[in-house]
């Protein structure tokens, strides 16, 4: 510095520059894990459902993990239409609605093993469903399959997915 009262030029930039760059990285990751559909509870209800749908196991990381819940907040953040978001709002109220009904609080307050309870509850007619838990559960699962299969932990973790890879020999079956 040239004194200790006086900045140079360059020296006020170079400060002011280090400042700007520190608020904005601060900023942006405070910002980067806020939900942007999703309110704060309804985002935590829809990463625990996820998790308890893909959980994480001794071969692959989970669907938290694979970051389904922003997958599945950014494609609702991002729709025109109103439905799909009116559906999913609805679909989680319902879900704290059965846990109350069955264990007296809502789903993220229940234990473990009575959140596996309400899912067992909402998927059981999953071939055909009918009510309108079923059928989220149904959009639910859906949702969180293609977010999953679709990340970088799904594809080569989870599917071992090498890429395009040169076979040194024709690997399938001769047809005579």
């Amino acid at each position: 510095m040239a004194d200790d009262n006086n900045l140079t030029r360059r020296e006020l930039i170079q400060i002011t520059a280090a400042a700007a760059m520190a608020t904005a990285g601060a900023s942006s990751q405070a910002t980067e894990k806020a939900p942007r559909f999703f309110t704060k509870d309804e985002f935590a209800l829809v990463d625990e459902l996820t998790e308890l749908i893909i959980p994480t196991d001794d071969h692959s990381p989970g669907a938290r993990a694979a970051q389904v819940a922003e997958y599945i907040d950014a494609r609702l953040a991002e729709s025109f239409g109103d439905q799909p978001k009116q559906k999913w709002r609805d679909g989680l109220r319902r879900i704290d609605a059965i846990s109350q009904e069955m264990h007296g609080r809502p789903f993220m307050q229940a234990t473990p093993d009575q959140r596996m309870a309400v899912l067992q509850r909402i998927s059981k007619n999953e071939q055909k469903p009918e009510l309108p838990e079923e059928q989220f559960f149904d959009r639910l699962k859906r949702d969180t399959a293609y977010a999953y299969y679709t990340s970088k932990i799904g594809i080569h973790q989870e599917m071992e997915y090498k890429g395009n890879v040169y076979l040194q020999e024709f690997a399938g079956y001769e047809v005579k």
